[in-house]
């Protein structure tokens, strides 16, 4: 893989809230962009190219389906599109910056690059598990299905020709950040041994300790991929998000783990999701996650 520090940068917005309970994440990704996404990345001496966004359902216009995965069609519509940009931009030598949006069209990303390297890994930044499964969630919203469905555990409604099953390795995944799990999440979680470090690791071991275990465990062949819900900071620093749980990443330590990330070379694409401008304070999460953003692809303060 060509190092990060040095390829282009594909922006792809997916401005979908169907997969979550609450409506505005859908405008995630202007809200990003308003907050002067491609100027940061530019100082960074990055080539941008903004591809646009995918078109999305909206949820007047779309049918529900199944109450236990809610709204499944249009999400896995809108994450297929996902993935031909995202498969494009990596073919192009590229790294793919995906905007949401909620959650689930992260299996936009991990789709494309499944297809294109096999099952890799995934560093999953989130207050949650997003392990669920529709049999399991209390709620039916996809966006927490996403890395159950990535490996495969959520039965052939998530198929697709875009992608294979599984996208990602059990033992590849590493959640980081977590503080908010359903039961049937923790009992998965101890079956497959997928890797969660809870914000108490993190108070106890020290960011980054955490972030160098949580990389070790993703790191491997093929591929892998940073995903960062927003959510996972904590709502004082980060107000604008669907699903906020107190107690979560204090700016410093964000901004940490995405200087870390950089420095390990590691990644190939990213995510950053959950944005949600309508709960926000003068789109002060939209300019953190500008600011997260960069620092993945290396910016520093000397």
């Amino acid at each position: 893989m060509a190092s990060t520090q040095t390829q282009p940068v594909v922006v792809i917005g997916a401005p979908l809230d169907l997969g979550a309970g609450r409506r505005g994440v859908d405008m995630g990704p202007s809200a990003i962009r308003y907050a002067g996404l491609d100027e940061r990345l530019e100082l960074l001496g990055r080539r941008v190219e903004d591809w646009g966004n995918v078109g999305t359902a909206v949820a007047e216009a779309a049918s529900i389906g199944n109450e236990r995965a809610r709204f499944l069609s249009e999400v896995k519509a809108t994450c297929e599109q996902v993935a031909r940009l995202v498969r494009k931009a990596l073919e192009q030598g590229a790294v793919p910056l995906l905007l949401g949006g909620d959650h689930s069209v992260s299996l936009g990303s991990l789709g494309a690059l499944a297809s294109l390297h096999g099952p890799g890994g995934v560093l999953y930044i989130d207050a949650h598990g997003d392990l669920n499964r529709p049999a399991t969630s209390p709620s039916g919203n996809v966006h927490g299905m996403v890395l159950a469905a990535a490996l495969g555990l959520e039965g052939t409604g998530f198929e697709s020709p875009e992608w294979p099953l599984p996208m990602v390795q059990a033992g590849r995944i590493a959640i980081v950040g977590a503080r908010s799990f359903d039961e049937p999440e923790r009992e998965l979680v101890g079956e497959l041994g997928v890797k969660v470090y809870t914000m108490s690791d993190i108070d106890r071991l020290g960011l980054e300790p955490v972030m160098e275990r949580a990389m070790a465990n993703v790191a491997g062949e093929g591929f892998v991929h940073v995903s960062l819900d927003m959510d996972s900071i904590d709502p004082d620093t980060a107000p604008g998000v669907g699903t906020p749980v107190r107690g979560g990443l204090s700016y410093r330590e964000a901004h940490l783990a995405m200087e870390l990330v950089a420095e390990s070379g590691l990644a190939g694409s990213l995510d950053i999701v959950e944005v949600n401008p309508i709960l926000d304070r003068e789109n002060a999460t939209a300019k953190l996650a500008v600011e997260l953003v960069a620092s993945a692809l290396g910016a520093r303060i000397l």
